[in-house]
């Protein structure tokens, strides 16, 4: 099997790639059968990003703080590993937005779409569904649309509900709300479309952050779905992401 290691820069997930490469030999992602990606969720998440349009599986190994969509770290085996592992499928969404000056920003999220205020003054936003306004002014620091992958984490933090990963489904979740008092958020159909528009922009400036690529001043942003191939990841049998979703809820710590 060709494999490619990808490590972040820390030093135990180097000290870990230099091993690994000398064990089974090393290619560059292009030319591989398998990515293996050395570190934490943040740097599985650059991972994707960079690497999703090869259509290749991606396993990856915990040496990194937070590690949900990681396997733990081993030297031996890796090859029984694979062909073992559990297969999830991640579907990204994609954001589409026109900032301030009229121009134009595409990206991809694997976890969630974000919007947050970028002043002391609270975020003014009309919420659309499928091209119909369903919230005219949600007053709020901001809100987010989350994937299941990434339910459990900037959604979870803002008390959104954990979805479990074949259930075709998104979070929109509100961050922070004010007005009004009682909602919540919603749970979406996956092919939902979702617009959000910015109430008086100039007085209540706000920005978009897919993953980690922020548009700052945004006015109006779309968010569904992509409509291309999603990415495939490998989980040890004994700890595949299904699970791993349904003991975070009832984690206690």
């Amino acid at each position: 099997m060709r494999i490619a290691f990808v490590a972040s820069e820390v030093s135990v997930a180097q000290q870990a790639w230099r091993k690994l490469v000398e064990r089974y030999g090393n290619v560059p992602p292009e030319q591989a059968e398998l990515i293996v990606t050395l570190g934490g969720d943040g740097f599985m998440l650059r991972t994707l990003h960079a690497y999703h349009a090869l259509d290749v599986p991606v396993y990856g190994m915990k040496l990194g703080r937070v590690g949900f969509l990681m396997n733990k770290h081993r030297l031996d085996g890796l090859p029984e590993r694979v062909a073992r592992a559990h297969t999830a499928s991640l579907f990204p969404l994609q954001m589409a937005v026109v900032d301030a000056a009229g121009n134009h920003h595409v990206a991809l999220a694997f976890n969630e779409v974000s919007l947050l205020r970028q002043s002391n003054q609270a975020a003014h936003l009309e919420v659309q569904l499928n091209d119909t306004v369903k919230l005219p002014n949600l007053i709020c620091d901001g809100i987010m649309v989350a994937t299941p992958a990434g339910s459990t984490a900037y959604n979870l933090s803002a008390h959104g509900p954990i979805l479990p990963l074949d259930a075709n489904v998104l979070a929109l979740t509100p961050i922070s709300p004010f007005r009004p008092r009682r909602w919540r958020g919603a749970i979406l159909p996956h092919r939902t479309g979702v617009m959000l528009r910015v109430l008086d922009p100039g007085k209540r400036p706000v920005s978009a952050t897919a993953d980690f690529h922020e548009v700052r001043d945004v006015h109006t942003v779309a968010i569904r779905q992509s409509g291309g191939q999603g990415v495939r990841l490998l989980f040890d049998p004994e700890h595949n992401l299904e699970q791993r979703i349904l003991d975070e809820q009832f984690a206690v710590e």
